[in-house]
């Protein structure tokens, strides 16, 4: 079955090549065209799955790719200008990609966004009294913050941490110049 898809497939396309190229005096490059179903094609960095627009998979392996140069502990940026640059992408991305109707991986992506960023402010601190003082001044209980800014753990373990979480809130976060990606995804579908 398979092998007369195929035969079928190449046989159309021979066709279209031969019409574009005779009737139309269109040039066809071959290594970019290609008959198949639309789930399996990638135009743009769009793709369709279950009759919905979506962005492809490498385009979002990008997309994450860019946010780990980002939201990396060790570029030794100003957190405004790391904000900034963030923004500046994220809007960007949304602007090109948000026509897209797959939601579901957004609140997601948002949460592991502020994840890295609590992760990068954490790095920032660097020194243990710097931490504990930071996370008093954010609200959080003496003990909790004793423990927490003297725990040898990894950045990115102690960025989910419950002294983090209550400390670096979302809307603190957001006060700070962070972007959410869901809200600009509501935004550009017309939600907010």
């Amino acid at each position: 079955m398979l092998v007369k898809s195929e035969r079928a497939g190449q046989r159309v396309k021979a066709n279209l090549t031969t019409y574009l190229g005779r009737q139309l005096k269109l040039p066809v490059n071959e290594k970019k065209s290609q008959v198949a179903k639309i789930e399996q094609c990638v135009f743009l960095g769009f793709s369709f799955k279950r009759g919905k627009l979506r962005w492809s998979d490498a385009a979002f392996a990008d997309f994450k790719h860019r946010l780990r140069e980002l939201t990396g502990r060790s570029w030794g940026v100003s957190m405004e200008h790391r904000f900034q640059k963030l923004g500046q992408y994220l809007r960007g991305w949304m602007g090109y990609f948000g026509i897209s109707e797959y939601y579901r991986p957004v609140p997601e992506l948002d949460e592991w966004l502020r994840r890295r960023v609590r992760m990068c402010y954490w790095k920032q601190w660097r020194l243990c009294r710097t931490k504990i003082s930071h996370l008093l001044a954010l609200g959080v209980g003496k003990r909790t913050a004793i423990l927490t800014g003297v725990s040898s753990k990894s950045y990115w373990h102690l960025s989910r941490s419950k002294a983090t979480q209550v400390g670096m809130t979302n809307d603190w976060l957001k006060a700070q110049g962070l972007v959410s990606i869901r809200d600009l995804w509501m935004k550009a579908h017309g939600y907010a």
